[in-house]
This record gives structure tokens, C-alpha cells and sequence, in this order.
């Protein structure tokens, strides 16, 4: 059984419809790419798995580890092991990203029935992650994403996801305006985590992420579908030849 399966997904946003029937399985221990033009659903799908407000759902089903993922609000997606990396990661003043980070752990240890992690731990745990991914200590004391570089938050989330390990993780065009240095920190961290238990879905414009990230099978989404899906080959052909035969198909 796929650790997330969408089946025939329509999505509709103010009675457009977005998403027109999109289909995929995605296997524990596989990292999965979808690639296409601007306004194709690619946030809609990610926005939508996630439990985020404002889209209206007319058909279809995503299931998780076997369950609806419908009946579940947002928050209880997070705890059950879904996180999304945000294109454009929201600023919130007067909450610490240290604040933050272990409110978020804590959250997910008392859903899995595990005891919180007290403040000593926390910091050993912090300081490892930070460490291993080159973010400087100081950034985890400033309010959250305030003031943040684009690379910054990034880098913020990475560090959050890290900490959380979900089962399954979304990055909804992570790699938007970053340089390579930050594009490298957001490709370690995900790195680090693959492993057979966990999946990844890549959201992404450009063959570069893929480079670092290197997807097992990567997806085209153009007009609301998926027209096409190869491997890692797939990625090069469109950064070399663009989406003009795909959203003709579409």
C-alpha cells in the first residue's frame, strides 16, 4: 500500500477548477518530483494535502498511511506525520524560532504517546541539527522568520523538518530565490532524512533542485493533470525543451 495516494482529485478555488483529476501513488522510501508552468495546480495540490483553507474539494480522495486525509483538519496532518516547506514561508513576530521549534516537537511527541522534550535535550538536539546543516545558533533566538532572508527561512524549515522527521514531506518550490549555497542547506536536509520509512514530494519549476535532490520518478502537471511521468531523465528533457508539448497535451 502507497504510504499517500491521491485518486482522482478535483480541486476548485472561488468555483475555478484547478486540479482536474490528478492520480498518484507515492511509496514510503520514495521521492517523488512534479515539475510544470506557473498556475497548473502545482500549490493547489501541495496547499490542498496539507489541509489548507480555501479550497473547495468536488472529487476524489488522498489517503495517508491508509487513512482519509479529508477527515483530518490541519494540525492533525502535522501530527500524524505530514509537513509542507512553504514557497513563502509567513513571518510571526514575538514567537521565537526556539519558541516555535519545540512547541512543534512537543506536539508530535504527545500525539506518538512519548513524553516531552524537556529544555536541555531540546538544546542538545537543536545544536546537532544546526550543526549538520550549517545554520548559525543565533538564528534559532530571533522571532520567527522576522527580518529572515529568503535563504533564512529556508533554512528555518529545513531545521523544522529535521527536527520533526515527518513520514511524509512536500517542498512547494523550496528553491525559489535561493543561491546555491542555501539551495545546498535545503538539499541536506532532505537528504538526511530519506530513508525507506518516509517519502518526499518535490514541487519545483527547474531542474536544479533535482540535482541535489534526485527524485525516483518525476511527474509533469499542466492544465490541472498529470500528462507525463518518466524518472530523473524526464527533469533534463523539460529544462532543456520547456513545457510546450505538455501543456499542448494538456
Amino acid at each position: 500500500m502507497a504510504l499517500i495516494e491521491i485518486d482522482d482529485l478535483h480541486v476548485s478555488v472561488a468555483d475555478r477548477e484547478i486540479l482536474k483529476g490528478v492520480s498518484l501513488a507515492i511509496d514510503a522510501g520514495t521521492t517523488h518530483a512534479i515539475m510544470g508552468p506557473n498556475g497548473t495546480g502545482k500549490s493547489t495540490l501541495s496547499n490542498v494535502i496539507a489541509g489548507r483553507e480555501g479550497y473547495d474539494v468536488t472529487k476524489g480522495s488522498i489517503t495517508f498511511n491508509g487513512k482519509n486525509l479529508f477527515d483530518m483538519a490541519a494540525d492533525e496532518r502535522a501530527r500524524a506525520g505530514i509537513f509542507l516547506a512553504f514557497q513563502y514561508p509567513v513571518e510571526i513576530p514575538g514567537v521565537s524560532t526556539s519558541a516555535f521549534l519545540k512547541t512543534a516537537i512537543n506536539a508530535r511527541r504527545r500525539a506518538a504517546g512519548e513524553p516531552e522534550i524537556d529544555a536541555m535535550e531540546f538544546l542538545k538536539l537543536v545544536k546537532s541539527k544546526t550543526k549538520a546543516l550549517g545554520i548559525p545558533d543565533d538564528m534559532i533566538k530571533r522571532p520567527l522568520n522576522v527580518g529572515f532572508s529568503g535563504g533564512e527561512k529556508k533554512r528555518a524549515e529545513v531545521l523544522q523538518m529535521s527536527l520533526l522527521e515527518p513520514r511524509f514531506a512536500v517542498l512547494d518550490e523550496t528553491d525559489s530565490g535561493l543561491d546555491i549555497d542555501a539551495l545546498k542547506v535545503v538539499a541536506d536536509g532532505v537528504n538526511a532524512l530519506r530513508d525507506k520509512e518516509r517519502a518526499f514530494l518535490v514541487i519545483t519549476h527547474y531542474q536544479r533542485l533535482l540535482n541535489y535532490i534526485v527524485p525516483d520518478f518525476v511527474h509533469v502537471l499542466s492544465g490541472g493533470r498529470i500528462v507525463a511521468s518518466g524518472g530523473k531523465e524526464l527533469a533534463a528533457k523539460l529544462e532543456a525543451e520547456g513545457y510546450a508539448q505538455f501543456q499542448s497535451a494538456a
